[in-house]
């Protein structure tokens, strides 16, 4: 699956995990990635790869 929403562009961030004793790693954060049945402006459904900030926000309407 896709690590990137379809709508907003969210993907991957990558940055330091952070030890109690300082030491540092690479680690990332993934976006919260869903696979959802969607509406498109033709009237065709199809899924797609979307976050969940874009579902909450209603930015794609979902298929019934």
């Amino acid at each position: 699956m896709s690590r990137k929403c379809e709508v907003c562009g969210k993907g991957q961030v990558s940055g330091n995990a952070v030890s109690h004793s300082n030491r540092h790693t690479r680690r990332k954060w993934n976006a919260n990635i869903q696979t959802v049945r969607i509406v498109e402006e033709n009237g065709t459904v199809r899924k797609a790869n979307v976050c969940t900030k874009c579902l909450k926000s209603n930015k794609v309407n979902r298929a019934v």
